[in-house]
Formats: C-alpha cells, sequence, structure tokens
C-alpha cells in the first residue's frame, strides 16, 4: 500500500498539476493582502471577508475545482495506459488500493489548501500592521480554518475518486455539481446544505471558532450535522469506489 501511495502522490504532482492548484491555492492569499489595502476597519470588514473570500472564493469555489483535478485523476494513469489490471490482479483487497488512492489526494490537495486558508487566515485578521477582523484570537480561526478544509478536502477526495472511476467524463460531472447544486442550489435552499460538502465545511468552521467565525451562524447547519455528514458522506463513497473497482470490466 505504501509503494502504491509514492507512486500515486507521484502521478499527482506532475508539474502541469502543480501549477494549476497553486497557482489556484494562492488566489485567497493574493485577495487577503488586497483586502488589507482596500477596507477599513469597520464592524461590516469581518462579515464580509468571511462571507467573499472564506466562503465565496476558498471554500465554494477552490476547494471543489483543486480536490476535483487531483482525486479524478487518482486512478486516471492505470485507465489509459491499461496498467490497473496488473494492479488488481494482485491478491490485496480493492480497499487497499482505494485507500492509497484516496489518501494521495488528501495529502497533496490538503496541505496545498490548508496552507492557502491558513495565511489568508492570518493575513486578513492582522495585515501590515493593521487590524481587519475582529477575531479573539487570530491562531485559532487560522487553525479552524484548516481544519474545517481538511474535512472539505477528504469529503470531496471521496466524492470525486468514485467518479473518476465511474466516468471517463467525471471532470465534467464534477464541475456541474460544484458549480449548479455546491455552489448554487445549496446558496438558495437551507435544506440542501444538508446534503451539502460545502454545508459541512461550512458548519465544522463556524463549530471550531463560533466567536471569530460569527457572520455564519444564521446560514449553517448544526455542528454536529456537519461532523456525521462529512464523515457519512466519505465512507459511502468510499464503499462505492471499492464496489466498483471489484465489480468494473478492466481491460
Amino acid at each position: 500500500m505504501l509503494v502504491l501511495l509514492k507512486i500515486s502522490v507521484r502521478q499527482l504532482t506532475s508539474r502541469s498539476k502543480l501549477i494549476l492548484i497553486l497557482l489556484m491555492a494562492l488566489l485567497p492569499i493574493g485577495m487577503a493582502a488586497l483586502v488589507s489595502v482596500t477596507l477599513n476597519e469597520d464592524s461590516t470588514s469581518n462579515g464580509e471577508f468571511i462571507s467573499t473570500l472564506l466562503d465565496g472564493l476558498l471554500i465554494a469555489g477552490i476547494l471543489p475545482i483543486v480536490t476535483m483535478v487531483l482525486a479524478t485523476a487518482s486512478f486516471g494513469n492505470e485507465l489509459e495506459d491499461r496498467t490497473l489490471s496488473y494492479i488488481v490482479m494482485k491478491p490485496i483487497s480493492r480497499w487497499l488500493i482505494v485507500l492509497p488512492k484516496l489518501m494521495a489526494s488528501i495529502i497533496v490537495g490538503g496541505l496545498v489548501l490548508i496552507a492557502s486558508g491558513v495565511v489568508a487566515t492570518l493575513l486578513g485578521a492582522s495585515s501590515f500592521g493593521a487590524v481587519l477582523l475582529v477575531l479573539d484570537d487570530n491562531f485559532q480561526a487560522a487553525i479552524a480554518v484548516g481544519l474545517a478544509l481538511f474535512a472539505g478536502v477528504i469529503t470531496y477526495a471521496a466524492i470525486f475518486t468514485w467518479a473518476g472511476l465511474v466516468s471517463t467524463r467525471a471532470i465534467a460531472f464534477a464541475l456541474v455539481y460544484v458549480f449548479l447544486w455546491e455552489g448554487l442550489i445549496s446558496s438558495f435552499l437551507g435544506g440542501v446544505r444538508y446534503l451539502s460538502v460545502r454545508g459541512y465545511t461550512l458548519s465544522i468552521l463556524h463549530g471550531l471558532d463560533s466567536k471569530s467565525f460569527e457572520p455564519l451562524g444564521e446560514r449553517v447547519i448544526e455542528f454536529p450535522a456537519g461532523l456525521v455528514g462529512a464523515a457519512v458522506t466519505t465512507t459511502v463513497f468510499f464503499l462505492l469506489t471499492v464496489r466498483r473497482l471489484r465489480r468494473m470490466d478492466i481491460p
């Protein structure tokens, strides 16, 4: 399993993928630096920063897109060069094949996105000596952002790894899912947030630091529901991926 994990990480860290995800991860940091110049310290800065940068840009946009790029490609190389058959012929359980593929996406995407979110939060909280956000503890807020993003990466990675194994058009499916379901529908229908990875991520973020992220309080689901939803979704799609690998015809 360790060998397969190393190979998978190497496959996901090709130059083109790294450049793409690093550029996307730099966007929130650049925006945080920008608001340090354009926003004055007032009572609305905290809510604007959280809604626009953390939720709108990072959690609703960059998080699912970066994870999608990585996770849908988890089995991509093996399917393209038809080497997956050699892997499944080995006397190992299918879940021991799926797990390192999933972990590779989580490791690569998680490290980049957590670093992006933490740095952006710290910049937004206190940049160039000017306090922008009313946060009781900047580091506590940054840790909450990092943990919430990590939970989101795990959940999205499980969904998109399954999608990449089910269809050769997984990226198209993932884009529709992200922008229609997670972006549009979950923003207008409150009940959908109980079936939304974005909803789980925001719930975990608010639950870990409700004071710093108080503006999210009126539009997030309950903290236990967010934790359970993320755990159940990850488990279900992991099992679906294992099932798919067992039943698919591999040339």
